[in-house]
């Protein structure tokens, strides 16, 4: 055995055992958290966790390095799975299918987390329904530059919509900068409908507060305001559900909320030392999400008042490539974060001088999907710099290609 490591602890949880391996591995340093320690929390709130993620396939989001590391993402189910981990198979558009994990217990909990997820992913749809969503995600991501007041304000107008097209929204923590707002809704409607209506109130809600929320896609073109994300609710997208454990260093939780705390708390209160006491005393605000079960049918009829969106232009040599509105060019491309800070950190002691133009949201880190994991963009968009200042495109910092080695059936 390797020194370095505890003997695993054996768990009965209900009737199942669950095995933690290496149960006193430090994962989050600051507040001294153990992998122990996490499966402790999620039992704790076990009840709100499954709430939001049991009964639902959901993709593993593992981090065996810890979270200064970068996750990889596993969409089937492990082989060898315990018998109290159910599965379901989901087909992709992409013309891929998946085996996936499935959780209904406290056990299923424990036992996610003891393979080095923190977070819990799951689909808007059930294992018994897979093709008809039951959840749509409001997700209000603030870019860079905006505070905490501007995204409760949008929230607000975000209620308002849904309010008016007879739906409830159930608010909590995004676990990082951001809010969430989840609505149940009957599962009768297509992915494509649900994120139409998603689309729709993102529209609506930026109509309503124009500087403050925006429904625009690309990034460069949102300005300092609140990003309605839409796009969170298409098939192959999944969110954080309630109560998760996100991967920041105060090992900050995605907290359910009744709208009264909306304005009243910030999300740096909701921690894994603080939530299970929260949930002990006040119990879930979000129980009674499953009794509200509302219809798409006004937000399709708005989609239909409001128009197609607008699209944005296309490259003019056939290719089909969008073409941007904005003055952007590109920095880097990264295999971690760290990378992308360090060749932004790069890029700007070349050209310090234009620093005092640019504006918070006008620098764009992205993370970007890759067939596994998440890589990195920087790009800057030069918009607030003068014409005759701007630099023009040069080579990249760095150029990871994400790519490089992966075998497609069918790619020559």
């Amino acid at each position: 055995m390797n020194p370095s490591k505890t003997p695993a602890e054996i768990l009965d949880i209900g009737d199942a055992e669950v095995r933690v391996s290496n149960p006193d591995k430090v994962v989050f340093p600051e507040p001294g958290l153990t992998k122990l320690d996490l499966v402790r929390y999620y039992l704790s709130v076990a009840e709100g966790a499954l709430r939001g993620a049991g009964g639902r396939p959901m993709v593993l989001k593992r981090f065996p390095k810890g979270i200064d590391a970068e996750p990889f993402f596993q969409k089937r189910v492990p082989e060898n799975h315990p018998e109290f981990i159910d599965t379901a198979t989901l087909h992709y558009s992409s013309g891929t299918s998946a085996e996936e994990t499935v959780i209904r217990d406290a056990a299923g909990l424990a036992w996610v987390v003891n393979l080095g997820c923190l977070d819990l992913n799951p689909h808007p749809v059930r294992a018994e329904d897979l093709d008809h969503p039951d959840e749509l995600r409001i997700d209000l991501d603030p870019m860079p530059g905006v505070d905490w007041s501007q995204i409760v304000d949008v929230a607000y107008v975000a209620r308002e919509v849904l309010d008016d097209v007879g739906l409830v929204g159930w608010p909590k923590t995004s676990g990082s900068r951001g809010l969430h707002i989840l609505v149940r809704i009957a599962p009768e409607r297509s992915y494509g409908e649900l994120r139409l209506a998603a689309e729709t109130l993102a529209r609506e809600v930026e109509n309503r507060a124009p500087g403050l929320a925006t429904a625009r896609w690309w990034k460069e073109e949102r300005g300092e305001s609140v990003f309605v994300d839409f796009n969170q609710n298409a098939k192959d997208r999944t969110v954080a559900s309630a109560y998760s454990v996100r991967p920041r260093p105060d090992a900050r939780v995605s907290t359910p909320l009744t709208w009264a705390e909306v304005t009243s708390t910030r999300p740096e209160q909701f921690t894994v030392r603080s939530v299970p006491e929260r949930f002990a005393q006040l119990g879930d605000p979000h129980a009674g999400i499953d009794d509200a079960v509302g219809s798409l049918e006004a937000l399709l009829d708005l989609a239909k008042e409001l128009g197609p969106a607008e699209k944005a232009p296309r490259a003019g040599d056939g290719s089909g490539r969008r073409v941007s509105t904005m003055p952007l060019i590109e920095v880097a491309r990264t295999k971690t974060k760290p990378e992308a800070l360090a060749a932004l950190d790069e890029w700007k002691a070349r050209h310090a001088d234009l620093l005092p133009d640019l504006h918070p949201a006008d620098v764009l880190v992205d993370g970007m999907r890759g067939s596994s994991s998440l890589w990195y963009r920087v790009r800057v968009n030069l918009q607030h710099i003068p014409e005759a200042k701007r630099p023009a495109q040069e080579g990249l910092i760095a150029d990871y290609d994400p790519w490089a080695g992966k075998e497609w059936p069918g790619r020559p």
